[in-house]
């Protein structure tokens, strides 16, 4: 249900004043998200205009994602992308941080091998990318079987989704994303002034059912993590996959962009949907949960098509990535030292996440990790279940600003929480929510 503009009177006579009134009076808060503006020629009898001038300032308010059009459900004020109310609340002092999603900083290397600086003239444009980087990358993709024809780089997973999804849709279309999901990709697609469609995930990655009725309403993308997603820890299984592409199939105009931000680290096997033989595909791959949080590096292999709009942004914008970092991730994704960090941080994420579901189911409670270094576990009261940890000394995060229209949960993540340490918190989640369903039940 739409609200309707009958108090802030729009002005002006041309598009750019019409639309210059608008934006105001969604800044002043008068024209909050879901105001339905005025059909195109009611508004152009009210200002006295053409109606292709009105049409001109909607179009163009459309662009710059100010406002969507649903069909016959006119024209309406964008949602405003709600950052503030997902960023995460301060750690308090004295507890154990279990809710930021961080590696274990004692698996990251301590230094960082030395990296000669580049050279004062160079075209950089020219060569983006430093060869050597470039052949590791598609080794790194090859290894588990993505098409690694077209690679190119780019400063983190959500820049480059970003880049991805500026350039292939316009504000208003629809975007497929996991429910629960990342917290900051859940942020950006309204940013960039796109509507979020929900689909709801299980242990297995995004649902075959979901997903359809998703392609149903007209998603032009669909962002999915093949495994360790987050918050969940679902993985494609090999049958998953299988249904998911039957249900992808038909769609070739549907860009499916998988986040495997945690290849190294994720413990499972990867049943990837870009061997699949989707005509539009991306798969985007970090550093930063294996090698180090600061290193702000990613990769990208994609289609033809793909791979032509991102780099055609990208050479307009930021140009290429630094070569100074690329040397940087080159040196340790060929170091040996880092290597057998990368290998004992695969071990020990996998065994730390084992650990406390094998205590939570004994005692009953139910809770989600099939992959990565996260724990989902769902519950009546976030806040209740938050603040109750912290009374026993552990900080873990509350689900609400990585849901969408699923049910209530925490994350904990398990990454640098020792096997020793899962019973106690098991026992005192157990505890916690016993004093949780007390207080429910009166």
């Amino acid at each position: 249900m739409f609200s309707v503009a009958t108090q802030y009177e729009i002005t002006g006579t041309t598009a750019k004043g019409i639309a210059s009134s608008i934006e105001q009076g969604v800044v002043d808060g008068a024209l909050v998200p879901g105001t339905a503006l005025p059909p195109v020629r009611r508004l152009a009898e009210r200002l006295g205009v053409s109606p292709g001038t009105v049409a001109t300032t909607y179009k163009e308010l459309r662009r710059r994602g100010i406002v969507m059009t649903h069909g016959r459900g006119g024209t309406v004020i964008a949602e405003a992308p709600a950052v503030a109310s997902r960023r995460p609340p301060p750690v308090p002092d004295g507890v154990r941080d279990l809710a930021g999603g961080h590696p274990d900083p004692a698996f990251l290397p301590s230094a960082l091998p030395s990296a000669r600086l580049s050279p004062g003239i160079r075209s950089h444009r020219a060569r983006p990318r430093l060869a050597g980087l470039e052949e590791l990358a598609g080794g790194w993709y090859e290894r588990d079987g993505v098409p690694s024809e077209h690679i190119t780089f780019a400063q983190g997973a959500l820049d480059c989704i970003a880049r991805l999804l500026s350039v292939e849709l316009t504000p208003g279309d629809a975007v497929a994303m996991e429910d629960p999901g990342y917290h900051h990709l859940l942020d950006l697609v309204p940013a960039l002034g796109l509507r979020t469609v929900p689909v709801a995930v299980d242990d297995e990655g995004i649902r075959p059912d979901a997903l359809r009725a998703a392609l149903r309403s007209g998603v032009r993308a669909v962002v999915c993590s093949p495994r360790s997603q987050n918050p969940y820890g679902g993985w494609f299984t090999e049958e998953r996959r299988a249904a998911l592409l039957e249900v992808l199939d038909g769609t070739p105009e549907v860009l499916v962009i998988e986040d495997d931000h945690a290849a190294d680290i994720a413990g499972v096997p990867l049943h990837s949907l870009t061997t699949g033989g989707l005509a539009r595909w991306a798969q985007v791959r970090t550093v930063s949960k294996h090698l180090g949080t600061d290193l702000r590096w990613g990769a990208l292999a994609c289609d033809r098509t793909t791979l032509a709009r991102h780099d055609g942004r990208l050479l307009l914008t930021s140009g290429w990535v630094s070569h100074v970092l690329q040397e940087t991730v080159t040196r340790l994704m060929t170091d040996p030292e880092t290597r057998a960090l990368v290998d004992g941080a695969r071990t020990a994420c996998a065994l730390r996440r084992e650990a406390l579901l094998t205590e939570l189911s004994a005692r009953g409670i139910a809770a989600h990790g099939a992959s990565g270094m996260n724990v989902w576990v769902p519950v009546r009261d976030e806040a209740a279940v938050v603040n109750g940890l912290r009374t026993h000394g552990w900080w873990v995060a509350a689900g609400a600003r990585f849901r969408l229209a699923s049910a209530p949960g925490v994350r904990i993540t398990t990454a640098g929480l020792a096997a020793a340490d899962a019973g106690p918190l098991a026992a005192d989640l157990a505890a916690v929510l016993g004093e949780s369903q007390a207080t429910y039940g009166g």
